[in-house]
């Protein structure tokens, strides 16, 4: 029987093939697939571009129709690659409100939730690292100078 995911398969420039791995991939590559920009001062904080989403992280919407808005992850859905956030709802033609499923992509994190002793950690451990990489590239300057 031919695998659903392929573990071999790096980049393709073929929308179906990129598509059909982002489909077929299992959750925890999936939770990559959630991960949103972070805001300019958070990014300077942690040395990042982007980190996974969490719920209780407070974001900002930065397109579409609730633009500029704020509000806390009420609840993340992995599978979907889908976000949704405390008070955006839309109403419904029955005058019932429902919440609005939002693509991570138009969401830029604001302040995390730090209660996380994981998600710390894993932080920390990149801070470290990058850290590490700056004082070998200013030693090969100093040397090569």
């Amino acid at each position: 029987m031919k695998q659903k995911f392929s573990t071999k398969w790096k980049a393709s420039r073929q929308p179906r093939k990129q598509r059909k791995y982002i489909a077929n991939a299992p959750l925890h590559i999936k939770r990559k697939f959630v991960s949103v920009n972070l805001s300019k001062e958070l990014r300077k904080k942690y040395n990042r571009r982007n980190i996974p989403l969490r719920k209780e992280d407070k974001v900002k919407i930065t397109r579409g129709k609730f633009k500029n808005k704020q509000g806390k992850v009420t609840s993340v859905e992995t599978k979907k690659g889908k976000i949704m956030i405390e008070g955006i709802q839309i109403k419904k033609q029955d005058g019932s409100k429902a919440n609005v499923r939002l693509e991570p992509s138009n969401l830029q994190i604001v302040e995390l939730y730090l209660e996380d002793k994981k998600r710390i950690k894993k932080l920390q451990e990149k801070n470290k690292e990058e850290q590490i990489v700056k004082k070998i590239k200013q030693e090969d300057k100093q040397t090569g100078a």
